[in-house]
């Protein structure tokens, strides 16, 4: 067997369905006669509750239940939701706090659950939700990004949920003395929405005693055994799916309130119970993005080779500890705990270094977008600053090719890269050295032009381990896998690598996914690792089934076993003229009685991590009269290793960029002094629109991974990582040439008039 796919661009078969209204999303899919769920969140952003008079409600017109926190404790119900800690610099835990899925004694942000209104309708449970009697005490809001005042829990007196740090202080301490060269630079990563096509939604029932919950996520697994150590029930008795998901982004990858209080009120009532988020209410209890603040620094020798790299970040983790721990940059305002830490780490490994870098040669550690957007800033003003060219000082500290595998300080271990051989390609295909004509061209009409580099790397995360089951058909087969599809084109994928390794035509294999029952066991999708780790799976699965079926064609084919091959395509052995394929083989396992052979499963793990990586080039015009920001040119050079489809990894890039671009140039969360969400709608909070979007040129220059049997590296988050720093350095290199030093996201035209209109008058 080949050992990764035949890279063919095949377009998604999955769109045909999608674009004719034919996807099976929650909505579509809620069992005929259930009930609808409305949610009452609370009206303010920190409060002590004093009183809550659900009676009205209960008694009102088609209401079947109103649940509370009380109500599903009595119940026996475990509703504190989970949450990983992270440990502080001197050896302790980080804040542990109680984040009850209804609110208890105290609110602790504008939206959070109180209680749960189930109705015949929505309008009812709505109109309903209107006769519940929350009273409460208001108590401060704390906004600042900063330890002390009114404390949002116990648990935390001071606000702060972690003071995490990675490195060697001492060394990197030394070295910052001894450097010939410091850069620094404070770097604001402004806070954004997710907003998936599909706002979150789910519904709950009971089958025969089994807890069933449907809800569009990023796989069923996390959730089902959340459920059943809420429930204190057997995992067995727990069914999740997950059908046809409109966009996760990292957002739906994790529990909500929601998802344990449906199963409850189910239970209770002996009916499916259906809850859908609209718009403004996902805008307001949705995890975010972002939302954190970096003071990077930069340590620089006489040659222009970094020896240390030190940050200092706070970000806003909102009201309560993530489910994924407090590095990751997502929860809910209103209330805030800061995480001050010291070196940028999010929820993946490291991506810069706390520590004395002399000894080595490179510059970066894995990161995602946070992580590579503070380093590629701090890098393009260390250029400025340092008067060397940009794509020069980069050279000089990339890890060289003969230096891997390679441990960074920060503990990656990267297996193989050429760095300096993507970045050259990606300086050839945007055409570098037309720039200075193009900025004359937008000088002669009065406008601002840009060029912004950012040459990123990230590691591809989550479980290593993902399993699988084939299971032929009469006519075909059907492929289970452990990853889900927010809309990246799995089914397409899935087919197609499972075809090139087993011969089964594409368009006879059915890709099934999002069921707890159907598989053993599954990861999810994530971190960029649904491809990788799948494939993987599928290569043991095959492997498998090329054994198997060679022990049971022995006597059909005249030879031993041990001499049978596979081709992908056909069982061959030399000196028989019997060649069957995959299907003919499964056919007549099946005629001869032997069931055994037409379901296979396996398990595989992954050696190592795998590191995309690649180099992305923006230019922007902006007209200082509106300051209107423009990206007018775009060219990315990726290196995602071997690719199974190459036009569905252009398709993620594009799409990764266009996420970028919409953070980059528009996109901004807002609160008043009390807490309240102001970007609530559409009317008020800016998404990227096709006039945002450039053409974006991609091209590839792969090194294949050794950490995989197929070569990959993954591509999902790759256009977002580096369109961050790419746009933003942009922008400043166009308004550089005005004299301003500091620009932050988003560059609206308000933000970026405002920029040159008060430097102007300080000038002036």
């Amino acid at each position: 067997m080949e050992k990764f796919g035949k890279a063919q661009s095949v377009t998604r078969r999955e769109d045909t369905r999608f674009l004719t209204g034919q996807g099976r999303y929650v909505d579509d899919i809620v069992p005929e006669g259930a009930l609808r769920a409305f949610v009452f969140r609370s009206p303010v952003a920190h409060a002590r509750i004093t009183g809550l008079d659900v009676s009205a409600a209960r008694d009102a017109e088609g209401v079947h239940l109103v649940v509370t926190a009380q109500d599903m404790t009595e119940a026996g119900v475990d509703i504190a939701m989970s949450a990983t800690l992270t440990p502080n610099r001197d050896g302790t835990m980080g804040a542990e706090t109680r984040r009850p899925v209804l609110a208890e004694d105290r609110l602790r942000f504008a939206g959070e659950p109180v209680a749960v209104v189930v109705a015949e309708t929505l309008e009812q449970a709505r109109d309903a939700a209107e006769l519940i009697e929350l009273d409460y005490e208001d108590l401060p809001v704390m906004l600042d990004l900063a330890p002390g005042d009114t404390a949002i829990h116990d648990e935390a007196p001071d606000n702060r949920a972690y003071d995490y740090g990675l490195g060697d202080e001492a060394a990197t301490k030394a070295a910052f003395e001894a450097a010939a060269r410091t850069v620094s630079l404070e770097v604001g990563d402004n806070r954004i929405i997710v907003n998936a096509m599909e706002p979150r939604g789910a519904y709950a029932e009971y089958e025969a005693g089994r807890m069933h919950l449907a809800f569009n996520g990023q796989g069923v697994w996390g959730m089902k055994e959340e459920l059943s150590r809420a429930f204190g029930v057997d995992p067995r008795t727990v069914r999740v799916t997950n059908p046809d998901v409109g966009g996760g982004f990292g957002m739906k990858g994790m529990p909500y309130p929601e998802y344990f209080i449906l199963p409850y009120a189910a239970r209770v009532l002996g009916r499916a119970v259906h809850w859908m988020s609209d718009r403004g209410e996902a805008m307001l209890s949705d995890n975010a993005g972002r939302d954190l603040t970096t003071f990077a620094e930069l340590a620089f020798d006489e040659t222009h080779r970094i020896t240390a790299y030190r940050l200092h970040t706070r970000s806003n983790l909102g009201a309560y500890n993530s489910h994924f721990g407090q590095m990751i940059q997502s929860f809910l305002f209103g209330r805030v705990i800061t995480g001050v830490y010291d070196i940028q780490t999010m929820y993946y490994r490291a991506e810069g270094f706390y520590t004395n870098t002399t000894q080595v040669d490179a510059y970066r550690g894995a990161g995602r977008p946070e992580a590579i957007y503070v380093l590629e800033r701090v890098m393009d003003r260390a250029a400025r600053e340092l008067g060397v060219d940009p794509l020069e000082l980069r050279r000089i500290n990339f890890i060289k090719p003969e230096q891997f595998p390679y441990k960074t300080a920060s503990g990656e271990l990267y297996d193989v890269g050429d760095f300096a051989r993507v970045m050259g390609h990606a300086e050839d295909f945007a055409a570098l050295d037309g720039f200075a004509e193009r900025r004359a061209q937008s000088e002669a009409r009065g406008k601002l032009r840009g060029i912004g580099l950012c040459y990123y790397i990230e590691s591809i995360l989550g479980q290593p381990h993902e399993d699988v089951k084939v299971e032929f058909t009469e006519d075909g087969a059907k492929i289970y896998v452990g990853t889900q599809s927010n809309g990246q084109g799995h089914e397409t994928v899935f087919a197609q690598f499972l075809s090139d390794q087993s011969g089964i035509p594409a368009e006879k294999i059915e890709v099934i996914q999002g069921d707890s029952d159907l598989i053993a066991t599954g990861g999810g999708t994530g971190g960029s690792r649904s491809v990788t780790t799948q494939a993987n799976a599928t290569l043991a699965v095959v492997s498998t089934m090329v054994s198997g079926f060679a022990d049971f064609l022995a006597d059909e084919m005249g030879v031993p076993a041990e001499e049978i091959s596979f081709d992908d395509e056909r069982f061959r052995a030399e000196g028989s003229n019997v060649t069957p394929t995959m299907m003919e083989a499964a056919q007549l396992a099946r005629e001869a009685g032997r069931e055994d052979l037409l379901t296979w499963d396996a398990r595989a793990e992954l050696p190592g991590r795998s590191y995309p990586n690649g180099c992305h080039v923006a230019e922007v015009e902006i007209d200082p009269d509106t300051g209107l920001t423009e990206c007018v040119r775009y060219a990315v050079v990726d290196d995602f290793g071997n690719l199974i489809n190459p036009l569905l990894a252009e398709g993620q890039v594009h799409g990764g960029v266009a996420q970028g671009l919409g953070q980059a140039l528009v996109e901004q969360v807002a609160y008043d002094e009390t807490g309240q969400l102001l970007t609530g709608s559409f009317m008020d909070y800016a998404m990227p629109r096709a006039f945002d979007m450039p053409m974006i040129d991609f091209a590839t220059e792969p090194v294949p991974s050794t950490a995989n049997p197929m070569g990959m590296k993954g591509c999902g988050e790759a256009g977002t990582v580096g369109a961050l720093a790419a746009v933003s350095n942009a922008v400043q290199d166009a308004l550089w040439t005005r004299g301003i030093r500091q620009v932050d996201m988003p560059f609206t035209p308000l933000r970026v008039w405002t920029m040159l209109r008060d430097h102007a008058a300080t000038a002036g």
